[in-house]
């Protein structure tokens, strides 16, 4: 019977890993490793922690321990002797496979630690591991609602720092596609910032940036990312139309083809373009095929950007589908599975579908409970979080609490208290 490997959890806990995000670094130690990407999951992650693989692969092992800065037995894994040979030689397996390590890491990189290129610096995919995790500590800052105008800020100067690396050093193409890939995706969580600070104007001038990198990178799921941010800028200026043709580039997309998740999301983006537009049939076919798809999608390693798109979130996309047309009583059951699933590091999500669910109460007359929720909201998001989307969705709570004329005590003390913040 397998154990729980409890030694692996609280290292991985420590570190701050979600099971994505250390399955993504194994991947890259990996790929430093072998010049080949790896293919570890979360799914493999969760094999390791319920004790399911007590010895994984040598390479996968010594990537693992590079990136928790621990030997396999001190987290918790036990070698098979008898399948494995001696001790010695597991010991003549291990020097093989770091002077491997140490080998790949000469070919594709020999700048310095701290030194991201310059003249006569050949940029390797150890530099590219680098930049990577400066853009993960970004989407964590983004994650817990650190502040929109930081996020952004972090974002762009990341892409510079990218961007002047590229141009004053050599690299390989497949390094450079690799760069100009991440400089994408860093580009396009800048424009992300900025549609969260409801400022969809200044999110199309990073995505303009973020396409000609897709471009250069050439890489579909790059592009793919870029669009499914155009789309959002569209529907928040109300150009719903631009909105449901963004969302056909995504449907179309050659990842979209490929993997069932990303062809979900282009249909949840559609679906919820055409409820606005109150093409109600058109709408419920495309949340359909979203959630048909979604039903497809295995469990896979994927970028990190996309990890959002997950069960909790297929519910609250729906519920924008259903307030959009006029079922605000689905949209609340939605809004109740969503905060029942999302993860806790999601600060500023939750934040975000409390408030709608806030709303989607009021649109039901239930004013008391309305105002209970849009004050947990509020009280969920840092004071510096600059997330306009929650506050405008708390705003729009109010003006229905107003127009309800409602004289009840907890629903006039909301609509003054609200009146100071929102």
């Amino acid at each position: 019977m397998p154990q729980v490997n409890r030694k692996l959890a609280d290292r991985i806990a420590e570190r701050g890993f979600s099971q994505a995000e250390l399955a993504h670094q194994v991947n890259m130690e990996i790929e430093i490793l072998t010049a080949k990407p790896g293919n570890v999951t979360d799914s493999d992650v969760r094999r390791w922690l319920r004790g399911e693989t007590r010895w994984p692969q040598d390479r996968i092992r010594l990537c693992l321990e590079r990136v928790l800065s621990a030997p396999a037995e001190d987290l918790g894994f036990v070698p098979r002797r008898k399948s494995s040979g001696s001790p010695e030689t597991d010991a003549v397996r291990r020097r093989t496979l770091l002077a491997a390590a140490s080998g790949s890491v000469l070919a594709v990189g020999t700048s310095d630690a701290g030194d991201y290129g310059g003249p006569g610096i050949r940029l390797g995919v150890n530099d590219v591991r680098r930049f990577h995790q400066d853009y993960v500590s970004v989407l964590r800052r983004d994650q817990a609602g650190r502040g929109t105008r930081e996020v952004e800020s972090l974002a762009v100067e990341l892409a510079s720092r990218i961007q002047s690396a590229l141009a004053a050093s050599c690299a390989t193409t497949r390094v450079q596609d690799m760069l100009y890939r991440l400089a994408a995706e860093v580009t396009s969580s800048a424009a992300f910032a900025s549609i969260d600070a409801s400022a969809p104007l200044r999110a199309r001038a990073h995505l303009g940036q973020a396409l000609t990198f897709a471009g250069l990178s050439r890489d579909s799921e790059a592009m793919y990312h870029v669009w499914d941010h155009m789309t959002l800028a569209s529907s928040q200026r109300e150009n719903h139309a631009e909105a449901v043709a963004g969302a056909e580039v995504l449907k179309r997309s050659p990842i979209a083809r490929r993997d069932p998740l990303y062809a979900s999301l282009g249909h949840m983006r559609s679906a919820n373009g055409l409820a606005q537009l109150r093409r109600r049939s058109e709408a419920l076919r495309a949340l359909a095929d979203a959630e048909r798809a979604f039903a497809r999608a295995a469990d896979q390693q994927r970028p990190e950007w996309v990890g959002f798109y997950d069960n909790s979130e297929v519910d609250a996309l729906s519920s924008f589908v259903w307030t959009a047309l006029g079922d605000h009583g689905r949209a609340e059951y939605c809004l109740h599975r969503t905060l029942a699933a999302i993860p806790e590091m999601r600060v500023r999500n939750r934040a975000l579908y409390t408030a709608h669910l806030a709303l989607s109460q009021a649109k039901q007359d239930d004013m008391e409970l309305a105002c209970a929720t849009g004050r947990q909201a509020y009280s969920m998001l840092p004071p510096s979080s600059g997330s306009r989307r929650t506050a405008n969705t708390l705003a729009a709570t109010r003006r229905v609490l107003v127009a309800s004329g409602s004289k009840a005590p907890a629903v006039t003390e909301w609509i003054e208290e609200s009146g100071r913040w929102i």
